[in-house]
């Protein structure tokens, strides 16, 4: 399973429609991401709109693949695409991707393996 982590930033001032737009996601979207084999996936938003993104898959790169031809998510990131600082194209193909640096899980497994 791949853990992935991304970073985007939304305009300050739309912070509050933001968090609106995110109470109650589209259905549809809803659907789209768990059909694309993301699981566990959050957002994170501080309050200058730094917003940290975290989801697991089996393989991202078809995960990624499938929402980029799906219409559903298509017409999401249209409905949010003005909220984003800095971005052109579509936020889930253009996202900040964060390497990761430090699991507790896999350092546990490899001092048990000691």
């Amino acid at each position: 399973m791949q853990r992935v982590c991304f970073q985007l930033q939304v305009k300050p001032e739309l912070l509050v429609e933001y968090r609106e737009r995110h109470v109650a996601v589209w259905p549809d979207m809803l659907k789209a991401i768990a059909e694309s084999g993301r699981h566990n996936y959050s957002l994170f938003l501080r309050d200058d709109g730094l917003l940290i993104g975290y989801y697991e898959t089996a393989d991202d790169d078809a995960s990624q693949a499938a929402l980029e031809a799906d219409p559903r998510t298509a017409a999401w990131e249209k409905h949010m695409a003005g909220f984003f600082v800095s971005l052109t194209g579509r936020a889930d193909q253009n996202s900040l991707r964060l390497p990761e640096v430090f699991n507790l899980e896999h350092q546990l497994l490899t001092h048990q393996a000691e």
